[in-house]
């Protein structure tokens, strides 16, 4: 009966809200009145005329207009703070007193005295039926087992200006239910910010227990990733989902609004340190070209796009094979922006078809990200992988070359450093490709730069580990390990895909650039960082009731347990830029490279993978 009485309660319009106040007080101060009187006198007596009314009825006519201007009926009792007692007893004050000035009028007129006890004494019960009454209601409303009707609870990290103006926004969509602010300052603590308590991190499990906690989100938008990935750590533990406000440079930019929060990323837990974008490395290579991207539709291809056509190209070419890809990344770009956006669906293996989009378009630029990448699956389908990421390779660094583009930047892969698979050695072989031509530009004078840009795997990108975690997660489990001993390198997309433009403003032709990837990451604590953010827990020896089992499958066909990023590190070379190193290039001859091309091609129409393959690793090695 009291839940469903606390429901009918908490659901009540706003409007009804304060009609009950008002009518729970008119009554609450003539009864305090009435008391006042009853008191001084000794007596229980009932008003007997007209006059004796309306000095009961005078007190609450008077004060109820006082408490509407001091702000009594635009709090939510539910979140009323502990000093809001202060600006009752202000209200209840400034009350009594107008209603003596009423009643010293009214003796003036002769219509009868008032002993000077009862302002003092309605005065004291006026101030206990309204504070007691609004914080009664506080306690049945918010009672333990009382269901909330606001919505699911949640706890705020951080109580700042930040975390305050997120309660606010929070109150008014009216489908969260805020239990209490959590910080680590412990000046804060026991304190209301916004009405709301504030909690020490150590009382989180109490608001779990208690309340039902099952989400908190962090308020502290100029957090770093560091601190970051600390309190998730602590927080994560305990199989709460975590969520965060955006980043303040977004909020200073109006990108977003207080209110918009948004899931925990797992690279934010990365650690990485960021740099931001070189300006003037970014419009040199960008603004004002013509710019084609192979592979547009992918996912490093579609970052690249977006962040170009924020850089004010004359024109964006979109080269895809993937009909459905281009037309989805075509659309995307349409719609945020005014830059020439033409869509080019075509093969990379179809050397006429990228000699008439860059002929036709007068492409300046050109970003080769077009590959099969997938390491089984190219593995397993290896003449495949060989002709579109070998000799598709050679048809788009040949038109450039023939069509006088100014800049090709090839993405290359950490994978193609002491290759195991069939295709870290398609992009060894790609780079090698791109080596060639920027000789080949060196020598005949072109002013041409050839370049690839080689790093780690990047998070989130079609067909790598995090879209899969997060795909077993969803489906309850188990999360799949090829060995836990295995680590990789990681960055954000939006990361490489800046760093990309900017490795392709620096080169000065032939160079292979390595972004730097920071610490290789063991795959196991990837997954269990995301199985936290996803408000989940591990089921291990140590915690048997956990939410999602972590299996070791084995290594798949050519994985390797880590992945290099250089042949050679003591030839490595710092650029101007902090994250982008030059790593040395091969010695390998043109007419090296040539022969084994024509053998491979040779190889390729006779569809004899195993003399591909042979030929594919010999030559790099």
């Amino acid at each position: 009966m009291y839940k469903e009485l606390r429901s009918v309660l908490a659901n009540l319009p706003g409007a009804w809200k304060r009609a009950v106040l008002i009518a729970f007080d008119f009554a609450a101060l003539s009864f305090a009145l009435w008391s006042s009187y009853a008191l001084r006198y000794g007596v229980v007596f009932f008003p007997i005329n007209l006059d004796q009314a309306l000095i009961i009825l005078s007190a609450p006519i008077v004060a109820i207009p006082i408490f509407i201007r001091m702000g009594l009926y635009r709090s939510v009792i539910r979140y009323l703070p502990e000093r809001a007692m202060w600006t009752i007893l202000q209200a209840m004050t400034v009350a009594t007193l107008c209603w003596v000035v009423l009643v010293f009028l009214s003796e003036m007129a002769g219509r009868g005295i008032v002993p000077r006890s009862v302002p003092i004494l309605y005065w004291t019960l006026g101030s206990i039926l309204i504070g007691g009454s609004r914080f009664a209601a506080k306690k049945f409303l918010l009672s333990r087992g009382s269901a909330h009707p606001s919505g699911h609870p949640v706890a705020i990290y951080g109580a700042g200006e930040a975390g305050a103006q997120l309660a606010v926004a929070l109150r008014n969509q009216g489908r969260t239910f805020i239990v209490g602010f959590i910080d680590d300052n412990q000046a804060l603590r026991g304190r209301d910010v916004a009405g709301i308590r504030v909690f020490s991190p150590q009382d989180l499990s109490y608001l779990v227990t208690e309340y039902g906690v099952k989400e908190v989100i962090l308020s502290i938008p100029s957090i770093n990733a560091s601190r970051q990935k600390e309190i998730v750590t602590r927080i994560s533990g305990q199989g709460l989902k975590i969520r965060t406000l955006p980043n303040l440079a977004d909020l200073v930019s109006g990108k977003y609004l207080v209110s918009q929060i948004r899931e925990i990323d797992i690279d934010e837990l990365l650690g990485r340190s960021s740099v931001p974008a070189d300006a003037d490395l970014v419009r040199r290579m960008i603004a004002g070209k013509t710019i084609m991207v192979t592979g547009a539709g992918g996912s490093i291809g579609s970052e690249l796009c977006r962040l170009i056509v924020k850089w004010a190209p004359q024109r964006l070419v979109l080269f895809e094979a993937n009909e459905f890809a281009l037309y989805q990344i075509e659309r995307e770009l349409s719609a945020i922006t005014d830059q020439a956006v033409v869509p080019v669906l075509g093969s990379i293996v179809n050397r006429a078809r990228v000699d008439e989009a860059i002929k036709q378009f007068g492409v300046q630029v050109v970003f080769h990200a077009a590959a099969h990448k997938h390491v089984p699956l190219v593995e397993a389908n290896a003449l495949e992988g060989i002709y579109n990421n070998v000799v598709g390779s050679l048809n788009v660094a040949n038109a450039a070359f023939d069509n006088g583009v100014e800049s090709f930047v090839l993405i290359s892969s950490d994978k193609a450093v002491h290759p195991t698979n069939v295709m870290g050695a398609t992009k060894r072989w790609a780079e090698l490709i791109v080596a060639q031509k920027a000789r080949e530009a060196a020598r005949k004078e072109t002013n041409q730069r050839f370049c690839s840009v080689r790093f780690g795997n990047v998070l989130g990108s079609n067909g790598s580990v995090v879209p899969l975690f997060k795909e077993q997660i969803a489906k309850g489990g188990p999360v799949t390990l090829t060995d836990p001993t295995m680590t990789r390198y990681f960055m954000s997309i939006h990361e490489a895909a800046e760093l990309i433009v900017q490795a392709g403003a620096l080169s000065q032709g032939g160079d292979v650039f390595v972004l730097e990837m920071g610490t290789p990451i063991l795959i196991r604590d990837l997954a269990e960082n995301m199985i936290r953010l996803a408000g989940l827990t591990v089921r291990d020896e140590s915690q048997p009731n956990g939410d999602i089992d972590i299996v070791t499958v084995g290594k798949r066909p050519g994985e390797k347990l880590y992945e290099e990023l250089f042949y050679d590190e003591t030839n490595v070379r710092a650029t101007s830029h902090p994250k982008i190193l030059r790593a040395a290039n091969s010695d390998t001859s043109k007419e090296e490279i040539e022969t084994a091309l024509s053998t491979l091609m040779r190889t390729l129409d006779e569809q004899n993978e195993r003399e591909a393959r042979r030929i594919l690793f010999e030559t790099i090695q």
